[in-house]
């Protein structure tokens, strides 16, 4: 019998990161998910007996190592890591600070590097992978995201130098580039009103060759076929998940 495979999905409460974890339990893996707030993780957790919250924050170093550890007390292993964890703004060039700037690039870069550097011990034992979530934006363009795609950008090519750093000790490293997702992510992490989110939203379908928004299991599919032994051979790749919006 195969060992029960552990995963931890940072961001976890919500959108690609809660239809992530909940496909992972569904197939009898143990799954961690993290979130700086108690009620979503806590709400998340209890849809799946396999599924167990942690409230932290990928942009603490302490947190990192906390959250390694917390898998390893609990199930003894780490088999993947899901750094789903973001943050982002619309950020004119002419309003951006040393602090908002710094918030994106510590969540969205700091914070993925700090987790993987804690769980490479456990991960090189398994064999295992590291599933990072970037976006569109990572390769495209667009205004006033120039900081949040920078980030992304950052995390795509951390994607690949870990794919060439880690594949002598056998742990694999791709990345999904997700598209606009109904995540909550317009009125939450970027801050906008109900009424700007949907007029973006409208403004984002008519981007979108195939027509429409994204649904967060458009990318978890994708993010636990990454991790599953079938992809065995295959590291290094940002795989675009958005519809098109990529080309056009």
């Amino acid at each position: 019998m195969q060992d029960q495979r552990v995963i931890i999905v940072t961001g976890g409460s919500s959108g690609i990161g809660r239809a992530a974890a909940l496909r992972f339990a569904a197939q009898g893996d143990k799954v961690l998910i993290t979130g700086r707030r108690p009620e979503p993780i806590h709400a998340a957790a209890a849809e799946h007996a396999n599924i167990v919250g942690l409230v932290a924050d990928v942009s603490s170093p302490t947190d990192a190592a906390r959250t390694v550890a917390e898998a390893i007390d609990r199930w003894g292993r780490v088999d993947a890591l899901i750094n789903n964890a973001g943050a982002g703004a619309i950020l004119p060039l002419a309003e951006a600070t040393v602090e908002r700037i710094t918030d994106i690039f510590s969540v969205n870069v700091i914070g993925p590097s700090l987790l993987a550097s804690a769980a490479l011990p456990h991960l090189e034992k398994t064999r295992g992978a590291i599933v990072n979530v970037s976006s569109t934006f990572g390769h495209k363009p667009g205004v006033a995201l120039s900081h949040y795609a920078a980030s992304k950008a950052a995390l795509e090519h951390l994607t690949r130098c870990w794919a060439l750093e880690l594949a002598p000790v056998g742990i694999r490293v791709n990345a999904v580039a997700a598209g606009p997702t109904e995540s909550g992510a317009l009125t939450g992490m970027m801050g906008l009103s109900l009424e700007q989110a949907a007029s973006l939203k409208e403004q984002e379908r008519a981007q979108i060759p195939l027509g429409r928004r994204g649904i967060p299991d458009d990318i978890a599919s994708w993010i636990v076929h990454l991790v599953d032994p079938e992809a065995g051979w295959m590291t290094g790749q940002v795989i675009a998940i958005d519809g098109g919006l990529g080309l056009s």
